[in-house]
């Protein structure tokens, strides 16, 4: 699993995960699972549209600078 936050590339016009300065997930898709800290705990969601961005079970006005933590395997070059 890797850590890092949640960004809004204006370019592609999803969400993508920062995990480092110039390290990054590769962009989201619609029914995509990680975890996002709330309250101190880690939880599971997924990223969804519909009129908007939105995590499914997660209350938030901003998803941008979340942190979240992916299982990317070779995705992201590692594990």
């Amino acid at each position: 699993m890797k850590q890092g936050a949640l960004i809004f590339d204006e370019r592609t016009d999803r969400y993508d995960i920062r995990f480092d300065l110039a390290d990054y997930y590769g962009g989201l898709h619609c029914g995509q699972r990680f975890d996002v800290m709330v309250g101190g705990r880690w939880k599971p969601t997924r990223i969804e549209y519909a009129a908007d961005w939105y995590l499914v079970g997660i209350r938030a006005d901003d998803l941008n600078g979340l942190r979240v933590r992916i299982w990317c395997g070779f995705t992201c070059g590692g594990w």
